[in-house]
């Protein structure tokens, strides 16, 4: 059963590092109802820098333009050591843009077709997320066996090929239907996941985030073993 919950509510939770719904739950009368308390009102961040949006489409450099216009055939993880290798040259180290880890573990794949066996790229997967017929490449890197970096691509028109989406989680699940792609988190309930459902935007040229929401975990069992806690677990 998947509750819808204010956006606003999970994206705080999400940004607290794992979201908590156990304040969606009833405490039966609490009397009387207080009106929101705003804090820090008078303190507003700066705007994000150009290259601090990772939402925002970008050419990756360094690759040849695609001439069929598709993603088969194209070595993904060539386009995910561009890519992160970019972005860390952006950022600085600060990871704003991509965990400073990431290009130390891009240093483990090695020049086989999947990278070799440390190689912490996983498997591409074409899906075409746009809507046009032609295939995205959707892959991920992981950082630390919990930390990901999630990577979506497209060929332009123009051949170029672009990232759509990246987006840094906890990767417990990842699934596409269509022009949507979720991305399934853990919460602090082990009962919950986080679901963010990210659409395609064809006026701004990636994917957007449309909906978050909470979703049960459905068929698991919880894990007393785990070494973070009683959490969802197959």
């Amino acid at each position: 059963m998947r509750r819808v919950v204010p956006a606003v509510m999970v994206l705080a939770l999400l940004l607290a590092g794992c979201a908590d719904v156990e304040g969606l739950q009833s405490e039966g009368d609490l009397g009387t109802v207080h009106a929101p308390k705003s804090l820090w009102k008078d303190i507003r961040p700066d705007p994000p820098a150009p290259d601090q949006k990772p939402g925002t489409a970008a050419v990756v450099p360094g690759l040849p333009k695609v001439a069929p216009l598709s993603m088969r055939g194209v070595d993904a993880l060539s386009v995910v050591r561009a890519d992160i290798t970019s972005a860390a040259e952006q950022d600085g180290g600060t990871g704003r843009l991509v965990d400073p880890r990431a290009v130390q573990r891009l240093a483990l794949c090695t020049q086989a077709v999947d990278g070799g066996p440390d190689c912490p790229v996983r498997p591409a997967v074409l899906h075409d997320l746009t809507g046009n017929g032609r295939e995205e490449l959707i892959t991920a890197l992981d950082v630390d066996g919990r930390v990901s970096e999630l990577r979506v691509y497209t060929v332009q028109d123009d051949g170029n090929i672009a990232r759509i989406l990246s987006r840094r989680a906890v990767l417990e699940g990842v699934e596409v239907a269509a022009e949507h792609l979720a991305v399934r988190e853990p919460t602090t309930n082990p009962d919950y996941v986080a679901v963010s459902d990210y659409v395609w935007d064809p006026k701004a040229g990636i994917m957007n985030l449309s909906q978050l929401t909470l979703d049960d975990c459905p068929g698991l069992t919880r894990n007393p073993s785990s070494g973070d806690g009683s959490r969802c677990a197959r």
